[in-house]
């Protein structure tokens, strides 16, 4: 089977590309078997597509760039991602599997959620990936090609720039305030586990047309997540924590540092947002129906995230 994965160099593309794969990357990279392209340049993902069984279309802007301008989004996320299904369809690839974001679907408040959730998703990141993933599913109706929509929780581990990443070196500098124990629940998935999950999809015939949730099934509440960056950091319990509202109003204060020194903090209004209220989605679906279980625990997953000697972190995937 000859692959071709899109965002070669990113996090998960990265680690997803095999010796003998196809990567599509938007400048020489010095990857084997790449190929330049872009997702807005529908000249140049023709000649990608060629000869090509399978697409793991990774590329995307991603939710971590707290970018709320909808021409990105769109521009990318969802023309790039219909200008790559016609270069497919015309180049007759036979699978197209689409990494998703959990983003794509309607706030679960305080419920834990699967892929029948209803209502739309409430920021452009998500608004996009959804436009994007009906365009996928269509397809696959309309021109026979096996297609398979993952929607990801937060993926974290080693070379990650997302919100666990930013939390861990944060911690580990000690300029992390304590978290509150708000019982809230946030699903996360280790990016090994994404791989997997990927692999298994793409070999399963009965997981054409199928939407699945992609996440450990177990969540965690955010002072549940420091307490365990700390101790894989071999740091002290914490046994005191910043109320809610004195957090909500340094994430209001940062909003404002931010404004004025044009740059990110650690805390802002979103961060605080996102580490005290529920985000939760449930995998179960795939679990039933094609046996895929996340088996990278959180601990296990920090080790490798933050670089600690552990079986796992011993993978080197910094390069």
């Amino acid at each position: 089977m000859q692959t071709l994965v899109t965002g070669a160099t990113g996090f998960i593309g990265r680690r997803l590309l095999q010796p003998m794969d196809r990567a599509l990357v938007r400048r020489k990279s010095n990857l084997t078997n790449e190929v330049i392209g872009d997702l807005l340049d529908p000249r140049t993902l023709k000649a990608a597509c060629k000869d090509i069984d399978t697409v793991f279309h990774c590329a995307g802007y991603s939710q971590a760039s707290q970018s709320s301008d909808p021409d990105i989004h769109w521009g990318v996320n969802y023309e790039g991602t219909k200008n790559l299904l016609d270069a497919a369809i015309e180049e007759r690839v036979s699978q197209f599997i689409y990494l998703s974001s959990v983003k794509a679907m309607a706030e679960p408040g305080d419920q834990c959620v699967q892929e029948g959730w209803p209502g739309e998703p409430a920021t452009e990141y998500g608004k996009a990936k959804r436009s994007a993933e009906r365009l996928v599913l269509e397809a696959g109706k309309k021109h026979g090609m096996r297609v398979t929509v993952l929607r990801l929780a937060m993926v974290y581990g080693r070379g990650g720039r997302g919100n666990m990443e930013k939390m861990g070196r944060w911690v580990e500098k000690g300029l992390f305030p304590p978290l509150p124990e708000t019982g809230n629940k946030r699903s996360i998935v280790h990016v090994e586990d994404v791989i997997d999950a990927v692999h298994l999809v793409a070999s399963k015939p009965e997981a054409n047309g199928r939407t699945y949730i992609i996440a450990d099934a177990r969540a965690y509440s955010g002072r549940e997540i420091y307490d365990a960056i700390r101790e894989q950091l071999g740091k002290k319990v914490c046994t005191w924590s910043v109320p809610s509202f004195a957090l909500k109003l340094g994430g209001v204060a940062g909003d404002f540092i931010e404004t004025l020194a044009h740059s990110s903090l650690p805390l802002n209004s979103e961060v605080i947002d996102r580490l005290l209220r529920s985000s939760c989605y449930s995998p179960a679906l795939i679990e039933e129906e094609l046996g895929w279980r996340a088996n990278i625990g959180l601990d296990a997953g920090l080790q490798e995230m933050l670089g600690i000697n552990s079986t796992l972190s011993k993978l080197d995937h910094e390069s």
